[in-house]
């Protein structure tokens, strides 16, 4: 049965994914006009205010120049939350945040001591980096850099398994780039790591790319947001098979 807020997110979406038939190299970055998509208006304020990690945090947000990629979802909300209930060990962990956008979630898991390589397309990163340099006290500017990252290229840039956490907010939503997704995911994540997605099920391209990733990884529901409709997944890779 759809909600009404199954009803407004879906507009949101369909608009997103009828801009997104553009090249992937367009991916996540598209500019709106402020009556676009009416649902979205809330996102259009130019910062958003939250506590985490005892922090009040101050995210800038640029709607008109830079789309879904300059603004905070409620998927990372619902991940930093999931962070803050102390499942996952971030001390001195290393993490990769992918699609960062403004930087939230990598900001938080920065806080609460991982070392962080938020990543995003180039177009996205000079907000990423203000978001950053803004919300990280002095004594840990340096637990957090921010990185350009287009899934699928160039990964040769950043270790094979290099990574004890992956951690990826409302990521899933474009099914051109499920492919490059995946193998981005495989080549970050650590043999003994895990990969973090919060989401909302929208459609069945997105329970299809949940598919995929069961066929390289071990995955599990560790969390769902009833009132934001946001699940939040924990995948590990499968042990390689060996013949006997």
């Amino acid at each position: 049965m759809l909600t009404e807020r199954h009803v407004r997110d879906r507009a949101v979406l369909d608009a997103v994914v009828r801009v997104s038939a553009v090249p992937v190299s367009s991916m996540a970055l598209v500019p709106y006009t402020q009556n676009s998509v009416p649902a979205l208006s809330k996102l259009h304020s130019s910062s958003a205010h939250f506590r985490f990690a005892n922090h009040d945090l101050r995210v800038a947000q640029d709607w008109k120049q830079l789309g879904v990629a300059a603004v905070v979802w409620d998927a990372a909300v619902v991940l930093c939350v999931y962070l803050e209930m102390g499942q996952v060990d971030l001390k001195g962990k290393a993490a990769i945040e992918l699609g960062a956008g403004t930087g939230l979630v990598g900001i938080v898991a920065a806080l609460m001591g991982a070392k962080v390589t938020l990543t995003d397309r180039e177009p996205a990163l000079d907000l990423l980096s203000t978001n950053v340099k803004a919300n990280l006290p002095p004594d840990l500017q340096g637990s957090a850099v921010v990185s350009e990252l287009t899934w699928g290229e160039g990964l040769e840039r950043y270790p094979t398994g290099g990574f004890d956490l992956v951690l990826g907010a409302d990521i899933v939503y474009l099914e051109s780039t499920f492919v490059q997704l995946l193998q981005t995911l495989e080549h970050l994540c650590s043999d003994s790591g895990a990969v973090l997605l919060a989401c909302r099920i929208r459609y069945q391209r997105d329970t299809d790319f949940l598919s995929m990733m069961k066929q390289r990884f071990t995955v599990q529901e560790v969390f769902y947001h009833q009132e934001r409709d946001i699940h939040v997944y924990k995948a590990s890779k499968l042990s390689p098979k060996t013949d006997l």
